[in-house]
């Protein structure tokens, strides 16, 4: 199957990310390589794109589209995590910018056998990287019904949680997408099923998050990020969920102000800097163009922030 990548917010990354011939880029979160393109069409060929992904197939085929740019483009397979850790390797000490496009990509929804789609009839896997041993499938047959309920509630904010949970104990082995399916139909009542999406929506978001580690791993990714910019460097990442959103809005806020002295002290006296100015007061959302073109885009939102020019010192707080 083609890997197909219609990028999200491109106008809006392209303008905030403000790629410059010569500078050094990272798209942390490859894909099909459509971001990637518009970068490298905008720093070749002076210029450098690292791009990582945890996906073998997308490694494969974004080499393959950027074919023509190989003497500026450079792709790794890794997870975003780990940016450090790549640049170390490839002796790069900081980057002008750097793009990260979270969540599950259209190739992987589109792919039936990944296992991430409740409208097919696949064993379940949901594995962002195939090289990896821990599936759907463990998740799910090996997992406590406590552990269950607590991801599906946490990760799929699904009010029957416990009870979807307690009938997917009841029925296993549950081995492929279609019978977790009517499982999750038969535990949550028909009222509640009615006019509403799709019943299996939320569980399937939990436990995808769950296999990849998508939140767990979110924070740390976003603070190495920064911590590879250089002076000026920015950083733009895009949420599909609120809960990627509200682990990247906290994160920034806690770059921007490290500040940790008590509430009442008038005057900062902790020393800790802030490493990162935010540049969007609030998230950029797609516009209805946008989202009437691509309905994967309607819940996407984009938040970016500077690395600072030199640590600054708090005279005080928060300020």
């Amino acid at each position: 199957m083609k890997f197909e990548h219609v990028p999200v917010l491109l106008k809006e990354t392209l303008e905030y990310l403000n790629p410059v011939p010569g500078g050094i880029y990272v798209d942390g979160t490859l894909g099909g390589g459509g971001h990637a393109l518009e970068i490298l069409k905008r720093i070749h060929p002076q210029g450098r794109l690292i791009g990582i992904d945890r996906d073998p197939a997308a490694i494969q085929a974004a080499s393959a589209r950027l074919e023509a740019y190989a003497g500026s483009f450079e792709a790794v397979h890794a997870n975003y995590v780990d940016i450090r850790r790549v640049l170390e390797e490839l002796n790069i000490l900081s980057v002008d910018g750097i793009l990260l496009d979270l969540g599950v990509s259209s190739h992987q929804l589109d792919t039936p056998e990944r296992g991430f789609s409740y409208h097919e009839d696949v064993r379940l896997d949901m594995r962002m990287d195939t090289t990896q041993g821990f599936s759907a499938y463990e998740l799910v047959n090996e997992s406590t019904t406590e552990e269950l309920s607590r991801i599906i509630w946490e990760y799929g904010e699904e009010r029957w949680a416990k009870r979807i949970a307690e009938f997917i104990a009841a029925n296993r082995p549950v081995e492929t997408t279609a019978q977790l399916v009517e499982v999750i139909k038969k535990a949550v009542p028909s009222a509640a099923r009615r006019g509403g999406p799709h019943p299996a929506r939320r569980t399937f978001q939990a436990l995808r998050i769950a296999v990849n580690q998508e939140l767990s791993l979110l924070e740390e990714a976003v603070r190495s990020a920064a911590d590879a910019l250089k002076p000026g460097g920015r950083l733009c990442i895009i949420t599909f969920h609120s809960l990627e959103d509200r682990i990247v809005k906290n994160t920034f806020r806690s770059l921007q102000n490290p500040c940790t002295c008590p509430p009442g002290a008038p005057v900062c006296i902790c020393n800790k800097t802030p490493v990162i100015e935010i540049l969007t007061r609030k998230p950029l959302v797609p516009t209805r163009e946008e989202q009437e073109r691509n309905i994967r885009s309607r819940s996407a939102k984009l938040r970016v922030c500077r690395r600072l020019q030199h640590n600054g010192t708090y005279k005080q707080r928060g300020g």
